[in-house]
C-alpha cells in the first residue's frame, strides 16, 4: 500500500463535525466537508456517519453511477487493513468517459417521395367523390 495514506478508525472518529466531516465507504476515506452543502440528501444524512465506515449506510441507498465515481474525487486515502478495487487509484479526480449514444438509421424504403403524398389524397378523393355523388344523385 506504499504512496496511500493510510487512516485508523481512531483517527477518522476526531473528524466528524461540520467543519471537518470524514467517512469511510468501501474502504476508502472521503473528506467531504466541501460536499455537505451539495448532498442531494442534506448534510445530515452525511454528519450522521461522519467519523465512522458509512459503507452499508452508502450501499443500502443505492446511489446512482455518477454518485459513486464521486468516490474518488473526494477520497484522501485508505482505511487500515483495507486494500483498493479495481487498482483505483486514490484522489483521482478524473471524470470517467462518458458514453455517447449514437443511432444509425436503417432506412430500405425504397419508395418514392410522391408516394406519401398519394397515399393520403388518394382516401380523401374517393371519399370527397363519394359524397359528391351522394348529394349531387336526387333520391328516390
Amino acid at each position: 500500500m506504499a504512496g496511500h495514506t493510510v487512516y485508523t478508525l481512531s483517527e477518522m472518529s476526531r473528524h466528524k463535525s461540520k467543519n471537518d466531516c470524514w467517512l469511510v465507504i468501501d474502504g476508502r476515506v472521503l473528506n467531504v466537508t466541501k460536499f455537505l452543502e451539495e448532498h442531494p440528501g442534506g448534510e445530515e444524512v452525511l454528519l450522521e456517519s461522519a467519523g465512522k465506515d458509512a459503507t452499508k449506510e452508502f450501499n443500502d441507498i443505492g446511489h446512482s453511477k455518477s454518485a459513486q465515481n464521486l468516490l474518488l474525487k473526494y477520497q484522501i486515502g485508505v482505511l487500515q487493513g483495507h486494500t483498493l478495487k479495481n487498482n483505483e487509484q486514490v484522489g483521482s479526480t478524473e471524470e470517467p468517459k462518458k458514453k455517447e449514444m449514437s443511432a444509425f438509421v436503417i432506412k430500405d424504403d425504397l419508395t418514392p417521395k410522391y408516394a406519401a403524398v398519394v397515399e393520403f389524397a388518394a382516401p380523401l378523393l374517393v371519399a370527397g367523390s363519394y359524397f359528391c355523388y351522394r348529394y349531387l344523385t336526387p333520391s328516390s
